[in-house]
C-alpha cells in the first residue's frame, strides 16, 4: 500500500534525519553477570540515539544527533562513540561540570544479555545528567529545523521520562520540527520506573497523549500504547502465544481516530521463549490497513537490547525509500532481527544483509 508523507526534499535539508535523546556508556560484562564482573566492553547507547545510528551505518543516511554531554573525559569518549558511527556530532551541546557531577554528569547503563532461563538485566545510573537539564533554548531547535533543515526528526518516551525539564523539551522539538514540514517520528518506549519520579503513568499519558498531537509515525508496543495513551488491545494473550491480529488491528484504528495526524502506526510483536530465543515480527497500520511482517521464529538472540529500536530504523528508511507501508514493516523486522545477532545497543547490519533476510536467505556460511 503506497503511503506519501510529504517528507521534505534532500536538497533543502543537511539532514536526512536527527534524533533527541540522552546517550549513554553502555557497559557490557559480555558472559557475565554485573555483579560478579571484572571487566567490562565500553560501547555508546539510548533508545533515540540507536535508530539514527542504524539510518546512517545500514542505511546510509545523512544523520545528527541532538543531546548534550557533560564536558570531561567521559563526554569526549562518547563524542568519539558517536563519530565511529558516523554520526554528526556538532549538535552536540556541550554543558560545563564541577568535575564531580553535582553540576551535571553523563550517564552509565550497566547491561547483561541474559542467557536461556535468565532473563537480561539493564542497571542504569543517569539522573541529573547534561541532557536531563538542556532546555529548549540550549538545543536551539529553530536553528536545527529551520535554517539547517531535516527531513525526519525521532524521539521518544525514555527521553520525555528522563526529567520534569525533557518532558517539555521534547514537546517543544516537536512542535518546531512541524513548524519547519519535518516528519516525526515518536518510540513511546515506556518505563515505569523512569516516570514514577514524576508523576508515574498519570504523569505518562499527560504528556504522551500532548506529544502524539504533532506526530506522523507512531511506534510501540502492545503495553506502550496501553500506557502512555490509554489504548488497550481487548482479549490479547499476555505472551503473544496466539496474535490477536482483529485486536491489534481495532486498537490500531482507534488511535488513528484519536489522532488523525498519526500516518503510520507500528508495533513489534515478540514472544519471549527464553532470553536466547524469541519469536519475532511486526505490524503496521497505514491508511485504515494493516499489514504484518514475516515471522523470525525461534531467532536465537545474542542481546536483545536495541532490538526495538533497529525496527524503528528500518521501518522509517522503508517508508522513504519505498513509500510502502508492507515494505517498511518488513525492512524493520529483518533489520530488528539482525540487529539482536550481535553484541551492543546498536546495528552491525548492512542494507544487502537485511534485504537478504527479508527474501528468505539462510544462515550458511558466506564465501
Amino acid at each position: 500500500m503506497s503511503i506519501n508523507l510529504g517528507i521534505r526534499s534532500k536538497d533543502e535539508c543537511k539532514y536526512d534525519a536527527v534524533s533527541l535523546g540522552e546517550i549513554m556508556l553502555r557497559l557490557d560484562p559480555g558472559e557475565g553477570r554485573i555483579r560478579t564482573a571484572r571487566h567490562f566492553t565500553a560501547w555508546e547507547g539510548g533508545g533515540e540515539y540507536n535508530v539514527i545510528r542504524g539510518l546512517r551505518r545500514c542505511f546510509g543516511w545523512n544523520t545528527g544527533v541532538i543531546t548534550s554531554f557533560a564536558d570531561n573525559e567521559v563526554g569526549r569518549l562518547m563524542e568519539d562513540f558517536i563519530l565511529q558511527g558516523g554520526v554528526d556530532t556538532s549538535l552536540i551541546y556541550w554543558m560545563k561540570t564541577d568535575g564531580i557531577g553535582r553540576e551535571c554528569r553523563n550517564g552509565l547503563n550497566f547491561v547483561e544479555r541474559g542467557f536461556g532461563i535468565r532473563g537480561a538485566l539493564s542497571c542504569s545510573d543517569r539522573a541529573n545528567t547534561a541532557i536531563s537539564k538542556a532546555t529548549a533554548d540550549d538545543l536551539d531547535f529553530d536553528y536545527i529545523f529551520g535554517t539547517l533543515g531535516v527531513r525526519w526528526f525521532h524521539t521518544g518516551g525514555i527521553y520525555a521520562a528522563l526529567s520534569e525539564n525533557t518532558a517539555k523539551t521534547v514537546i517543544e522539538a516537536i512542535k518546531t520540527a512541524k513548524k519547519y514540514g519535518t516528519i516525526v517520528s515518536y518510540d513511546l518506549n515506556y518505563r515505569a520506573s523512569m516516570w514514577s519520579a514524576i508523576g508515574g503513568k498519570k504523569k505518562a499519558q499527560e504528556v504522551n497523549r500532548e506529544i502524539a498531537k504533532y506526530v506522523d509515525v507512531m511506534i510501540g508496543n502492545e503495553e506502550d500504547f496501553t500506557a502512555c495513551l490509554g489504548f488497550e488491545i481487548e482479549g490479547n494473550d499476555e505472551n503473544l502465544k496466539e496474535l490477536n491480529l482483529d485486536g491489534y488491528r481495532k486498537m490500531m484504528d482507534e488511535a488513528a481516530s484519536a489522532y488523525p495526524n498519526f500516518k503510520v502506526i507500528a508495533t513489534t510483536l515478540r514472544t519471549v521463549k527464553t532470553a536466547t530465543v524469541n519469536d519475532w515480527s511486526a505490524l503496521c497500520w497505514a491508511n485504515g490497513n494493516i499489514y504484518k511482517a514475516n515471522d523470525y521464529n525461534n531467532l536465537e538472540i545474542m542481546d536483545r537490547v536495541g532490538g526495538g529500536d533497529s525496527f524503528a530504523s528500518g521501518l522509517i528508511y522503508g517508508l522513504v525509500a519505498t513509500g510502502d507501508a508492507e515494505v517498511a514493516v518488513n525492512y524493520g523486522a529483518a533489520h530488528g532481527a539482525l540487529a539482536m545477532t550481535t553484541p551492543g545497543d546498536t546495528t552491525m547490519a548492512s542494507l544487502n544483509e537485511v534485504e537478504a533476510i527479508m527474501n528468505g536467505a539462510g544462515a550458511r556460511v558466506k564465501r
